[in-house]
């Protein structure tokens, strides 16, 4: 009979004691699964899509007119415990991240929660490794946002059992759990498992007390809301005012459409958030090499902290160029929401190609992805700011960027977690900021169930809010 996990405990089982039962075996490292099964009997995905692009949220040089979605996964299990994850995108194309997840359904219905995080390296393998399927990556576009969004569903369904928040599912974990979460394959020339085994061990001393500011004082946010590039300058203006007047310090700016219309709009923010705050720009991979390196010359004078997405996000090198071009300037290079997986964050750091790492939940292939990002940044010594741009993706990585604080970099310098103000009332758990800081969440999970009116509503096509928009 399934015993609901009471907080702190896994299955009815207290964490203090299943952690004392040490060694662990090597083919049953986690014994605090061992008296759940939460055997997955069904795997659900829905599109859930907003209409964001009627009033321009999210807009900006490249993507023009988005509506904010989602592949909605929910996973069923027969102890009644539910899984939630998603992945991000832009409206048209979600139904094929439908199916795309549904092509991975049978890699994952049949096995129990135990089964699979007990080897969570090799069911990562499984998803991303299928003789078959990995024909359509390996380990990019459609079919990897399909694995992260029933990875994060995994992770979620996880921490649920923990009676956790995942942030703190992971904080918790011995550091050999953390590293036989992740693949290490092709990155081995950059980071084994036993320079990742010697980062996270090191990194223990301290982590209470950080786990104690963060609890306080909470993880530093920027804000991107202000400036999207299809907002008029009246709303510019008085969303800077009203960000200004909560606290906030740190702002990104869209760019990239227009070099004269960018000076003015940038002259203007940085005019109204003051010489001592933060300003970012971001160009949504609008520019060729050269052009990247003119432009943001010319909006130098504003003094931004980095540009971020100034070319294509596959040019490693095309980074590497104007990472060296942009540093006399003192402006970094940023990027990573649409990096692909862990070779090419890889082979960015190892090209000093950008000075800020910029993890995505639903881009990587979720925690486990991840996991291994936020190891090679910090042997690089490069600042993670993760992006957040996204239904919720600011709900999503809030919990690795702690996770990275606490157990991993140690470091708040130059680092900073995005956040935009759009859709978390959608969510049974959404953010919660204080004075421009991302307050850990408290409920057990990964933050990313839905409210089951919104996604009735929203789902596509058939949701009230879509047949009225097609009507018109």
């Amino acid at each position: 009979m399934f015993k609901p996990a009471r907080h702190g405990e896994v299955g009815g089982v207290s964490l203090q004691r299943s952690q004392q039962q040490k060694p662990l075996r090597s083919h049953d490292r986690f014994n605090l699964c061992a008296e759940m099964s939460h055997k997955i009997v069904n795997l659900r995905v829905r599109d859930v899509r907003f209409p964001t692009s009627l009033e321009q949220h999210g807009s900006d040089a490249m993507h023009t007119d988005p509506d904010y979605s989602a592949a909605y996964v929910v996973l069923d299990t027969d102890s009644g415990l539910k899984g939630f994850g998603l992945t991000f995108t832009l409206g048209k194309g979600t139904e094929i991240v439908l199916c795309a997840v549904k092509a991975l359904a049978g890699l994952v219905i049949g096995k129990s929660l135990q089964e699979i995080v007990s080897n969570f390296r090799g069911f990562y393998r499984l998803l991303t490794s299928d003789g078959q399927m990995r024909w359509l990556g390996p380990e990019k576009g459609v079919i990897h946002l399909a694995t992260a969004a029933v990875l994060n569903a995994v992770w979620d369904l996880w921490a649920r059992a923990e009676g956790k928040p995942l942030w703190k599912l992971l904080v918790d974990m011995d550091p050999k759990q953390i590293v036989s979460c992740i693949d290490f394959r092709y990155i081995t020339d950059v980071l084994t498992e036993e320079e990742a085994l010697d980062i996270l061990v090191k990194a223990q001393e301290g982590k209470k007390q950080r786990e104690d500011q963060m609890l306080k004082e909470g993880y530093p946010a920027y804000t991107t809301s202000c400036a999207w590039l299809g907002y008029s300058d009246q709303q510019l203006k008085q969303l800077c005012s009203d960000a200004l007047k909560s606290g906030w310090t740190r702002f990104k700016v869209k760019v990239g459409a227009d070099l004269e219309d960018d000076i003015r709009r940038c002259r203007l923010i940085r005019k109204m958030i003051g010489p001592s705050s933060t300003l970012m720009i971001d160009a949504n991979q609008r520019w060729d090499v050269a052009e990247a390196i003119s432009w943001v010359s010319r909006l130098a004078e504003v003094k931004p902290l980095w540009i971020e997405e100034p070319t294509s996000p596959d040019d490693i090198l095309g980074h590497a160029a104007i990472s060296k071009a942009l540093a006399p300037l003192g402006i970094g290079v940023a990027t990573g929401e649409q990096c692909h997986n862990r070779v090419m964050f890889k082979q960015f750091l190892q090209a000093s190609a950008l000075q800020f790492v910029q993890i995505d939940s639903c881009r990587l292939g979720s925690v486990n992805e991840n996991l291994a990002v936020l190891l090679m940044a910090y042997k690089f010594q490069v600042p993670v700011c993760p992006h957040a741009g996204g239904v919720g993706l600011c709900e999503l990585v809030q919990h690795l960027i702690l996770f990275d604080y606490i157990c991993v970099s140690a470091d708040l310098r130059n680092r900073m977690c995005e956040y935009v103000d759009h859709l978390h009332e959608h969510f049974t758990s959404p953010v919660v900021i204080q004075d421009a800081h991302y307050m850990p969440p408290k409920d057990p999970g990964y933050s990313c169930e839905m409210l089951e009116e919104s996604v009735n509503r929203h789902e596509y096509p058939e949701g009230d809010i879509w047949k009225q928009e097609i009507k018109k």
